[in-house]
């Protein structure tokens, strides 16, 4: 009887320290902290916050620089402002599910070497969300560096506009980030709008980019997406670099001054339903890049409609309007390159070919370059030279005698109007 009153104690005891041991384990319930300016220091507060905490910060000035450790949300109603010193980084998050939301943030340092931005997402920061937040005045808008699953959606970012170009940084940088989706954000007055790096499986989407030197510059990414972006008044909108597998799709670029879409060694990606217009040097540029669909993209009022060269082999290009460019096509090359896929090409504005059987399809092949433009893209003085006589005997002996070609871009199925998707895109003005 005693050795059951004992064992029966033992099992009281062992129970009762694994219910307090339990009661330890449970986390604390997340509470909702208010936080005013002119009280204890932002820092304080934040290193305060238990995971699953919001601290809504009253509307005010809060001292930067300051670093978050646990998963917590800091959120303000648009009028919080927290102020970096001038050195460093303003707010650095170092733990996952860290959500910033609807914040002011400025006052950065200027070093590009330590990466100085507004703010900071480092390894740690899995599953960070940085929504709704106005950043100005800093070198590097937001930096995601290694964040996996991180969501930038809704910020608006102006750079140092007073900077010189190379001095400045980027409105959003992407490092070894896979799974970035990058949305919904205006970005102008930095060095590049977006720029990644060393990454794959992000989402670039919907982001307004002006006044930048490139508006989305991919280098050495792969597996990723570009849709539904704006590029205005930049030197290039689009820059797609030693990457693969990247859809480019349905974005705009407006005005920008060299480039509206450039690709250098990139492989297997797929630009579709583009438009590039305002006058660029070029539309779309294309280098050493191979294996590419080019379909649906409008291309109209630049000074080269699309450069092709270095090699760049095995592209399908059809379905595309090339509109009212002064030059629609410089190829430098001496083999052919067909400019259709399964009996269908593209729309050439300067196509006089007829369509005698209404088919929807020039009667004769298009060639969009000749031996006269070969001469004067090496020789530009010959350009005084196009009326002469002697020039215009050439371009009939080519027509007669098309031997005289010497390679380069043929449509052999040119089409007689603007495709149907993609005239309905300009006519809404999109």
């Amino acid at each position: 009887m005693r050795g059951i009153f004992v064992n029966a104690k033992r099992f009281l005891v062992a129970a009762g320290v694994i219910l307090a041991a339990t009661s330890l384990a449970l986390p604390a319930k997340a509470e909702r902290i208010t936080v005013y300016p002119g009280g204890e220091s932002l820092q304080a507060a934040v290193t305060r916050a238990l995971a699953g905490d919001v601290l809504a910060l009253q509307p005010g000035r809060y001292a930067g620089p300051i670093t978050i450790t646990n998963s917590i949300m800091i959120e303000g109603s648009g009028e919080a402002l927290i102020e970096g010193n001038g050195t460093g980084t303003v707010i650095t998050v170092d733990a996952p599910d860290v959500a910033l939301q609807n914040l002011r943030v400025t006052g950065s340092g200027l070093l590009l070497e330590t990466q100085d931005s507004g703010i900071f997402l480092t390894p740690s920061a899995v599953n960070a969300r940085v929504i709704g937040v106005h950043l100005y005045d800093n070198l590097i808008g937001i930096y995601v560096s290694g964040a996996d699953n991180a969501l930038v959606s809704g910020n608006r970012i102006i750079g140092r506009g007073d900077l010189r170009l190379n001095e400045r940084g980027n409105g959003i940088q992407v490092w070894n980030a896979p799974g970035a989706v990058i949305e919904d954000n205006e970005i102008s007055a930095g060095r590049d709008g977006i720029f990644v790096t060393t990454s794959s499986r992000n989402i670039f989407r919907g982001n307004d980019i002006h006044d930048v030197r490139i508006a989305v510059h991919y280098m050495y990414t792969n597996d990723s997406q570009v849709i539904g972006n704006i590029s205005r008044g930049n030197h290039v909108g689009y820059a797609i670099m030693y990457s693969s597998r990247i859809e480019v799709r349905e974005n705009i670029s407006r005005n920008d001054r060299d480039r509206g879409i450039l690709f250098n060694f990139a492989n297997g990606t797929e630009i579709t339903g583009n438009m590039v217009s305002g006058g660029p040097e070029n539309c779309l540029f294309i280098y050493n890049s191979n294996k590419n669909l080019i379909s649906g993209n409008y291309i109209a009022g630049c000074g080269i409609g699309i450069q092709f060269t270095a090699g760049s082999e095995r592209n399908e290009i059809f379905g595309n309007a090339f509109v009212a460019n002064r030059t629609q096509v410089k190829y430098v090359g001496t083999r052919w390159l067909e400019w259709s896929v399964n009996g269908t090409g593209n729309y050439w504005s300067d196509n006089s070919a007829f369509d005698l059987d209404r088919d929807g399809f020039g009667d004769a092949p298009y060639r969009p370059n000749d031996l006269t433009d070969q001469i004067i893209w090496r020789y530009p003085a010959a350009k005084l030279l196009l009326n002469s006589p002697a020039i215009q005997v050439l371009k009939w002996a080519q027509g007669a005698f098309p031997a005289l070609h010497p390679g380069g871009v043929i449509d052999s199925y040119p089409l007689m109007a603007v495709p149907e998707a993609l005239a309905a895109r300009i006519g809404g003005g999109s």
